[in-house]
This record gives C-alpha cells, structure tokens and sequence, in this order.
C-alpha cells in the first residue's frame, strides 16, 4: 500500500464539485476546531472561506508561533545543472527548450560553495534537472561529499530515486528530499509530461514513500500553483501529506507552494487556473490550521513585499538571495535559469527584512538542531 492506493478512488471533478459546494457554516465549524478533518480543509480553501482570511489568518499567526517561536529558517537553492531529459510544458529546463546546457565540475562546484559561505548558511539545496545519465547518483554523492565541507545540513531537489538510492545517498549526509507531484490529477498529467520519465505519474506519486521507508529525515510535497485549480490541487496534497504524517509519523514535511513563473526560452507557458496573492494567503493559512508540525516554504518566486506581508502568518522557512542557473553565485546568467526570480533581495537584505518583522532568522534546519538538543538533554537528566 503507497498513497497511490488512497488516492485512485477519487475522481478530480467530484472533489472539486465538493469543495466549490463549501457553505459559510462549513468553514465556521472549521474554524471552530482544533484538528480539522479534510472536509474542515477542504472548507478552509473554498470559495466560501474568502470572507473568512481575516480569522484564519489570526490563527494561523496564533498556531504558527505557539509551535515555531520566531524562528525563519534561511536556505539557498545551489543549482549543479540544467540538462533534463524531461518535457515538461511549464519548465525552462524542458529538453526541448533551446537554451545552453550545462552541468558544474567538482571545482565549480568548490567555487559555487566559497561564494555562497560569504553569508553564514548551513542548509543548502542541490538542485539539478532530471537527467540520471549526467545527474547520476555518482555525481550527486560527489557534490554532496564536496557540500559537507561547507554545509551541515544537506537537501535534494532532483530526479526520484529508488529507495535503495536514498538509502546510500543518507551516507553523505542526505537531510532532506524535496519532490513536487507538479499536479495530483491523473487524468492530465500527461497533458503537462510529455517525455522522459516524469512522464510516470505513479512513481513520482510514490516517491515520499520511498524517502519515508529510506528514513530520510524530511519530505517535502507540493503542486506548481496553474496548472490545474489551485483548490483541488490543495486538497490532495494535504490528503497526501496527511497519509503521511499518520504512516510515517517519525518523519518531518515541508509543504511548497510554487507558483508558475516566466522562463527564458522559446516557448512560453500561459498558467490556465492562475492564483493571486489572496488566492496563496489562503492555502498558506488552511495548510497551518490543518498541521500546526509541517514546515511551510516560500522561495523567491514570490514578490519581496508579498514575502514580507505574508512572514507572521504560517511561512517557517524561505529562501534568500536565490539564484536558480548553474554557477549562478560565481557567474550570474539569465540564459541557464529555470525560471525567473521575483524577489531579488540579496540574503543580508532579506536577513535585515525578517528581523524587521520582529522575527529570528536562522541558518540552518532548526527542527534538527532542537531535537539534537533535546536528546543531549534527555541524556543529561538521565544521570540526576
């Protein structure tokens, strides 16, 4: 049994009918309960709810510091390479897309590392397109091998992997794996998927239990906000990330919310089920008032202000200083990025905004560093 088998009986468009049908009293009775259900959450992203962001925002706030404190974990995306051998519509890395390719050396690597340490990040992301023949799992434990030098904490946003692959990649100091379904509807994937492996709904659908079976300590789930309606496409994500957290309940989650964004290249992608700020503040509220443990993400896709306004009220972690092509620290390029960065703050300059807000910016994976604490100290008090 994988999430695969939870979520076949459902059909897309019932589960949109559904929660369209959402009445005020329905998002009151959410409102009014501290462990919501999914019919809660799916009152919580419906049309009915948008008269209702004042109070969930009040509690996401209220939910968010009880469990997190001020902290706002900092991280940074290092990208090893562009080359993919996936068509996805929507992606600047789309194999089809006639852009240059390239893939860092070791040494490029080293100097990527050097110039990112100018600011004191432990957490880093690697980042590449899915091409297992260049981006093969050799390669990725050799720059993981080279990040350990330089980082603490080390996370992955690649192509899926066997379960036996994240077993061997936890050697090199695998923290956390980051694998976005893009869309839970399985009618039109394909639609989206045109060639390569991604193209395999079911495997990349499953591939957070092969993460949670591998142990690796933190999954993080998310859909590409556009593609399909945002509403439904939160409904199963948070069915996913609750089958998850009932299953694998050792494991911590992270959820994303990814809205498309213009990319350099031939071929444009015109989102049909575009989402605005409102739209993204109140996914962000009913995510937290669903799961007051699961980390929310919010990378520099998303305007500087919009980062800014939306800090207080559920986000725990975001990206600064970002940039999203290969070698893009040492050598900045437009020409290789996946897509294009909205807010352009360098990280001192978002470090400066999140203690603006009142809140204390932190470098690395605290949830780690406060359960390492935790033990050391239950250890300690063992002796009294």
């Amino acid at each position: 049994m994988t999430f695969y088998d939870t979520i076949l009986p459902y059909d897309w468009e019932q589960t949109r009918a559904m929660i369209a049908a959402k009445t005020p009293a329905d998002v009151e009775r959410a409102l009014s309960t501290d462990r919501l259900t999914m019919d809660d959450f799916a009152a919580l992203v419906s049309p009915a709810a948008e008269g209702y962001l004042s109070e969930m925002a009040t509690r996401s706030y209220a939910i968010t510091r009880r469990r997190f404190g001020n902290a706002i974990q900092l991280y940074l995306p290092l990208y090893l390479s562009n080359i993919c051998q996936n068509q996805c519509v929507y992606c600047g890395f789309n194999c089809t897309n006639k852009i240059h390719r390239t893939i860092l050396t070791p040494e490029q690597i080293h100097a990527e590392a050097q110039a990112i340490k100018q600011y004191p990040f432990q957490h880093i992301l690697l980042v590449t397109g899915e091409a297992p023949h260049s981006s093969s799992l050799e390669y990725l434990a050799e720059a993981m091998r080279i990040m350990q030098q330089y980082f603490q904490q080390i996370s992955l946003e690649v192509q899926p992997l066997d379960t036996d692959q994240y077993l061997y990649l936890k050697d090199f100091g695998l923290h956390a794996v980051y694998v976005y379904q893009e869309t839970y509807n399985r009618l039109r994937y394909p639609r989206y998927h045109l060639r390569g492996r991604k193209t395999d709904y079911r495997y990349r659908l499953e591939t957070p239990d092969r993460l949670c079976e591998a142990g690796v300590h933190k999954v993080g789930l998310g859909n590409l906000i556009g593609l399909e309606d945002w509403r439904t496409e939160a409904y199963f994500t948070a069915l996913h990330l609750r089958y998850l957290e009932n299953r694998y309940w050792r494991t911590k989650y992270s959820i994303a919310f990814p809205r498309l964004r213009p990319y350099e290249g031939e071929d444009g992608f015109n989102p049909d089920h575009p989402a605005t700020e409102r739209n993204l503040t109140q996914l962000i509220c009913a995510y937290r008032l669903l799961s007051e443990d699961v980390e929310l993400s919010l990378s520099t896709r998303e305007s500087a202000s919009y980062r800014d306004r939306i800090l207080p009220f559920g986000i725990t972690v975001i990206s600064a200083g970002s940039k999203t092509t290969p070698g893009g620290y040492t050598a900045p390029s437009h020409e290789l990025e996946q897509w294009e960065i909205n807010d352009g703050r360098s990280a001192a300059q978002v470090e400066a905004a999140v203690r603006a807000k009142g809140f204390d910016p932190v470098w690395k994976d605290w949830s780690l560093f406060m359960q390492q604490e935790m033990i050391g100290s239950d250890a300690a008090t063992s002796h009294l």
